[in-house]
């Protein structure tokens, strides 16, 4: 084995964004597992200095950390460079705030992705890059007829009502952020196309878990549990029948990893990543379990709809199941638990009359 082949092996796994809460939960499996890890992150995110702080305390001189910013293209290569794999994880990641400034939304999102790409492609190594796309490039789905049942909504297409919505349906990109990620999307899988280059894209349904910092625009499963928790009121848009495959931080990691192991079959190719049919629920469905597990009634109002949501989105995963024998293990009752209680732990403070589960 030459000197270069054994430096790459013994090279970092660089995770871009891996200060958040996907790419800490990321960085913590692949470093338990003795693989070196670069975090890039410019901390841009508030909070997630503790994430970053808890990777170090936990695993030390393994972890390496660059605070660089994907839209500094010369400040991002020479760190890049020197990695052995790369998961693109930073983003703009609401919808809301992309219709606002869809100029940042673009620099990050769409111009980042790019920066990444040629960072690995001038690099002169086959260095593999995983990108976290999302389910909005099948845009607002409005073609999928639903109707109201209690509290959800259903599909009336049978098969998609079974199965969800497969990497076949055409893509549809639907506001700037959906614009963004979905040609970033494209650009992935083209650099395989035109380049030669391992890469992968996964898209992503709703992931939750610890480590998740939830707000009322990205991470609405913790936003929901910590409002609750702390006794404020929960705003949901539209009527609440929404519905969506929800996938725990574990499983989605366990995702990430499988496609890095497998890129010699997965390079080229988007998965849709999800809970699947057996974790979809309706934001009403969640709110009533949350009120179940805290014991609490829930304060809720409601608004207007969202420009660009769609009232069902479930993810058929089928294709990656099949191709990694990868499966979501995590039931979603048992997932918003654990997540319940991490939240108690870790994003609360310590109070006298803290909530006490229900049996």
């Amino acid at each position: 084995m030459s000197p270069g082949a054994l430096n790459r092996r013994e090279a970092p796994v660089a995770i871009i964004g891996g200060s958040g809460f996907i790419g800490s939960n990321l960085a913590d499996s692949l470093l338990s597992d003795g693989e070196p890890v670069l975090v890039v992150d410019n901390l841009s995110r508030p909070g997630v200095e503790q994430n970053l702080q808890w990777l170090a305390q936990k695993h030390g001189g393994r972890l390496t950390v660059e605070i660089t910013d994907v839209r500094d293209a010369n400040a991002l290569a020479p760190v890049l460079m020197r990695s052995k794999a790369i998961f693109h994880l930073a983003a703009q990641t609401a919808v809301t705030t992309s219709l606002v400034r869809p100029d940042e939304d673009f620099d990050i999102n769409l111009r980042g992705t790019f920066n990444v790409l040629e960072a690995a492609r001038l690099s002169g190594e086959r260095i593999p890059v995983i990108f976290a796309s999302t389910n909005k490039v099948y845009g607002s789905l409005p073609d999928i007829a639903v109707r109201a049942d209690d509290d959800r909504y259903i599909p009336c297409d049978s098969a998609i009502q079974a199965g969800g919505i497969n990497e076949a349906r055409g893509l549809d990109f639907c506001t700037p952020y959906g614009c963004s990620k979905g040609a970033a999307d494209q650009y992935v899988l083209d650099y395989a196309k035109s380049y030669g280059m391992p890469t992968a894209v996964l898209r992503m349904s709703c992931i939750y878990g610890p480590r998740q910092f939830g707000t009322e625009d990205q991470g609405w499963v913790a936003h929901f549990l910590l409002s609750a928790l702390r006794g404020r009121e929960i705003t949901i848009y539209g009527d609440g029948r929404q519905v969506r495959d929800i996938l725990h931080v574990s499983d989605a990691v366990a995702a990430y990893k499988a496609v890095l192991d497998r890129i010699e079959i997965t390079t080229g190719q988007a998965f849709n990543l999800g809970g699947g049919p057996e974790n979809a629920l309706s934001l009403r469905m969640l709110l009533s379990e949350i009120g179940s597990l805290t014991g609490r009634e829930l304060s809720v109002r409601h608004d207007g709809e969202r420009t660009g949501d769609q009232p069902f989105f479930v993810a058929d995963t089928r294709k990656i199941e099949t191709a990694l024998g990868w499966k979501a293990q995590v039931a979603w009752r048992e997932g918003i638990r654990d997540l319940a209680d991490w939240l108690q732990r870790h994003r609360l403070e310590p109070r006298p009359e803290a909530v006490r589960y229900v049996a």
